[in-house]
């Protein structure tokens, strides 16, 4: 299994607004890395770092070299940067510092979002081990296509991947989206230094900061069916799940009996041969959308948690996405439900997420708005995510965030850094970037 670390950088302290004013004066950054575990301490070098910092006033990307683990950038313009740290070790260099015996290269990297500088500062970087899985994400095709002339959201998709060497079964794979805080405008819950969620906080919880640490909360949950090899998927292939496995560039009825068409079909895409779809329509009791019809073709995923009248992305980017593989579906609905830590009470039908260990994902990828100001804190520690990704034209768009390939090894990119990982496509079920 390949070996990813990650260089998570810790918080930077600010006490004033971010935007820059003419008499702010230029500050200094230090980075300072070091390794958490302290056996690659002085076996692992730290030359040749590769730092980029991006100015998000007017986007200007630069890129530097820190040397011996340490880098100082001087006479930056005071205001708001996205910082993202990278270095590759051969498995051949790998194996002879540490004695291991990596297959694969080696990555380590590190990102920060909205990282706010009006002082000069030491930031100290730590080396943390991340986790490689087998089936990853490669496809999250959130944004929908034109309200008026596209889909609008009816035509979203959610593509995995078989990232491996071997057949993989899709039996008994879950996926979903985490929870976290979606607006900095609300203050209303109990919060972590980084403004995201306490947890710890939550009505019945039983644990303090392992709450937060080692813990997700799904917003919703699926999994695939299957009698444990119903379902295989062949070695650098992938399955798509779609919202309405329909053939989105045509007119269909709705299950309300009227007809809806799409003025532009270039705009959108046919999922009428996706392999699954989140069909709502068997929740008794639940309405659910005109365009949440049943496709009798295509399997239908297992709801486990949901919400909404369908199976909406949203299509500002503020979710995070994640799998996990087991076959004990009883662990899996044996696990907790809370409501977020609202400092008032919750109400007794308050939404609650399901509680998952963070050691059973397999992969996570975060997703965050095209804006900078309408950023949100990240829902996933550095070491499942270091990174975020998003499509540039934003909602509407009929863009996808897709997972790089890397041609020497025909596999997909994860280095478990969703920025330095993915890159934006029109969306296209089962295709690659290019």
């Amino acid at each position: 299994m390949r070996i990813i670390y990650l260089l998570p950088l810790l918080m930077l302290l600010v006490t004033a607004c971010s935007k820059d004013t003419p008499d702010q004066q230029p500050v200094d950054l230090t980075v300072k890395l070091s390794y958490a575990a302290q056996e690659f301490n002085g076996r692992l070098d730290l030359t040749d770092v590769k730092v980029q910092v991006k100015n998000l006033s007017n986007n200007v990307l630069a890129e530097y070299q820190a040397k011996n683990g340490s880098l100082l950038l001087e006479n930056l313009a005071a205001g708001q940067y996205d910082i993202v740290a990278s270095i590759t070790f051969s498995k051949d260099r790998f194996n002879e510092l540490t004695g291991g015996d990596s297959q694969e290269e080696v990555t380590f990297n590190a990102s920060l979002s909205k990282v706010s500088l009006l002082a000069s500062q030491v930031v100290e970087m730590q080396l943390m081990a991340g986790k490689m899985g087998e089936f990853v994400i490669k496809q999250i095709y959130y944004a929908g296509s034109d309200n008026k002339d596209g889909a609008l959201f009816r035509d979203q998709f959610f593509e995995i991947h078989n990232n491996s060497d071997r057949v993989l079964y899709a039996d008994s794979l879950y996926f979903g989206r985490l929870w976290g805080r979606q607006s900095m405008a609300r203050q209303v819950e109990y919060y972590l230094p980084n403004n995201q969620f306490d947890w710890s906080k939550a009505e019945g919880m039983k644990m303090g900061g392992e709450a937060n640490t080692d813990y997700v909360y799904f917003r919703d949950l699926f999994m695939i069916p299957g009698n444990g090899k119903t379902y295989p998927v062949q070695p650098g292939k992938s399955i798509v799940i779609a919202q309405n496995a329909l053939n989105h560039k045509v007119p269909f009825v709705g299950n309300n009996g009227k007809e809806v068409s799409v003025r532009n079909p270039d705009l959108t895409v046919d999922l009428s041969k996706a392999d699954f779809e989140v069909y709502y329509g068997d929740i008794p009791g639940h309405k659910i959308f005109a365009s949440d019809i049943d496709n009798p073709s295509v399997p239908n995923v297992e709801i486990l948690e949901y919400t909404g009248n369908d199976w909406i992305l949203d299509n500002l980017g503020r979710d995070a996405y994640a799998i996990f593989k087991t076959s004990y579906r009883v662990a899996v609905d044996a696990l907790g439900k809370y409501a977020q830590p609202s400092i008032a009470k919750p109400s007794a039908d308050a939404k609650k997420y399901k509680q998952v260990p963070v050691k059973w994902l397999e992969d996570v990828v975060e997703v965050q708005p095209h804006i900078n100001d309408n950023r949100i804190p990240k829902k996933v520690s550095a070491s499942q995510d270091a990174g975020f990704t998003f499509v540039n034209l934003g909602a509407y768009s009929s863009q996808s965030v897709i997972r790089k390939s890397v041609v020497s090894s025909g596999k997909l990119q994860d280095t478990n850094n969703s920025t330095e990982d993915f890159v934006v496509i029109k969306a296209n079920p089962y295709g690659f970037a290019n």
